[in-house]
């Protein structure tokens, strides 16, 4: 049961409140936005979306025991515009922009918790850096987290509606594509840790720069809690160049390239694709900066960026007061999520799924940790989405990366990876092999035929591209290709 009732939350969205049937003191169990996810006494908002106008599905939800419906349109409106007739409504509020109001409650709501919350952003990383700090502070709290991509305007205020009185801490990821949406997620979430991983090149054709996506990730600060802490990322020149926030100085992590980093990793053994081992520490957070602390982790995913991440829960984990062995746990219990550096171990190949999104600095990364397989290597690569008006260049720049990398094969798919195959027919040499496929059925066509001439038997095959070209069925068609033993 959440800790609101419809008294507030009129007041918090500034509608106007209609009664049937219910008081305003009434509490409520949740807020949603899909129809098929509302409970007993629950709250949904009604939107309207690119393809649904969800205000066709009010009279459903009070059948199922909503006990409130925020809404655009009043019963009338609604059997006006989508033909639905609006039968027997509960109370319900009337607003100006269902969406605004979504953010409003939820904004609301976070000023009633007490619990400490960690905001973070960054150009890449965010989700498995969410994942490290959430597994490392799960030894310790109950700990609330981020799901799926619920990590913009609509998905933000929907997780902190999500956090109970049974929850001792929360992790929030923060993504955004433009100036001023971290200052209205910040507003919202008012972190009391901010972490930033990295100031990459991404949704360049709205930031323009990276000194654009510096300034809008650090938008994150501006509403920070009172007396709020940061991490960042001591091994990104952006970010480095941060000495204070509202007073107080930040905290570095990364891997020992920074003066300036109070937890870092060293002494780094790779494991391949199964991980890597290291030897952590950790300097006084606000003393003289002095070792307090020197432990060896394991990391159980591949590539000095995951280092990196544990590094960051390592520096968030301690200032909530986790000790040595609680860190350490924590970090050596994190898994893979669908879709970034996922390991699939498949009878006649390995697929590393990272095909959730994509940008040149998570590119290379995942090329560099195919790099590491000790097998014939097959990349699968796609659009860049957002890259502004130098985005032909840079899907050259990948192509000409994933050569030098020694890929034996690189799959090009998509408009603009044709500049990424064109470069890497350039830079390939002898035994590489480059193919290009104009569209992401054409490469479905070709598998369906029969895999053996894009991808070996016994090969590692990375599949990455950003979100919109839809990977994730080339994916399944992968993963249900039956053995050619």
């Amino acid at each position: 049961m959440l800790d609101l009732t419809i008294a507030e939350i009129e007041r918090a969205c500034g509608g106007r409140l209609i009664l049937n049937g219910k008081n305003g003191s009434d509490r409520v169990d949740s807020v949603v936005l899909d129809s098929r996810r509302v409970t007993v006494d629950g709250v949904f908002v009604a939107t309207v979306g690119e393809r649904v106008d969800g205000h066709g599905f009010i009279s459903e939800v009070f059948a199922k025991g909503a006990s409130l419906v925020i809404t655009e349109k009043t019963p009338e409106r609604v059997q006006q515009d989508t033909g639905v007739l609006a039968g027997s409504w509960g109370s319900y509020i009337l607003v100006g922009d269902s969406f605004q109001a979504l953010k409003d409650i939820a904004e609301y709501y976070r000023s009633k918790l007490t619990i400490p919350i960690v905001g973070i952003t960054g150009s890449v990383g965010k989700t498995s850096t969410k994942e490290f700090i959430a597994g490392v502070l799960a030894e310790k709290y109950n700990v609330l987290k981020t799901e799926g991509n619920y990590n913009n305007e609509v998905g933000v205020p929907l997780t902190l509606l999500r956090i109970r009185k049974e929850h001792q801490a929360a992790v929030v990821e923060m993504g955004i594509s433009e100036f001023g949406e971290m200052h209205r997620l910040s507003k919202m979430v008012r972190p009391n840790i901010c972490v930033i991983t990295n100031i990459g090149q991404c949704h360049l054709e709205n930031l323009k720069s990276r000194d654009g996506i510096l300034k809008a990730k650090t938008e994150i600060f501006d509403f920070m809690s009172e007396g709020g802490e940061v991490c960042l990322n001591g091994e990104d020149d952006k970010l480095s160049t941060i000495n204070e926030v509202h007073g107080k100085k930040p905290h570095f992590f990364g891997t020992g390239g920074n003066p300036s980093e109070e937890v870092y990793a060293t002494d780094i053994v790779s494991k391949g694709l199964w991980g890597s081992e290291a030897l952590l520490h950790m300097r006084n957070a606000h003393g003289d900066g002095k070792l307090t602390t020197d432990m060896e982790i394991k990391v159980p995913l591949p590539g000095i960026h995951m280092v990196i991440n544990s590094a960051a829960a390592a520096c968030v984990a301690r200032l909530l007061n986790l000790n040595e062995e609680q860190i350490a746990e924590g970090i050596k219990k994190v898994r893979a999520i669908g879709g970034r550096n996922n390991l699939i171990r498949l009878n006649d190949y390995t697929l590393i799924d990272d095909c959730y999104n994509a940008n040149p600095v998570s590119m290379k990364a995942a090329l560099d940790l195919l790099a590491m397989a000790d097998t014939s290597r097959v990349a699968i690569l796609g659009d860049m989405f957002e890259l502004g008006e130098d985005s032909d260049s840079m899907h050259a720049q990948i192509g000409a990366y994933a050569a030098r990398s020694g890929v034996e094969h690189i799959i090009c798919v998509g408009e603009s990876s044709l500049h990424m195959s064109r470069e890497a027919k350039k830079e390939a040499v002898s035994g590489q092999q480059v193919t290009y496929f104009a569209t992401r059925q054409e490469l479905l066509s070709k598998l369906s035929e029969g895999r053996e001439s894009l991808i070996p038997k016994g090969s590692t095959v990375l599949l990455k591209a950003s979100h919109g070209m839809r990977f994730t069925e080339v994916l399944e068609l992968l993963k249900n290709i039956p053995s050619c033993s």
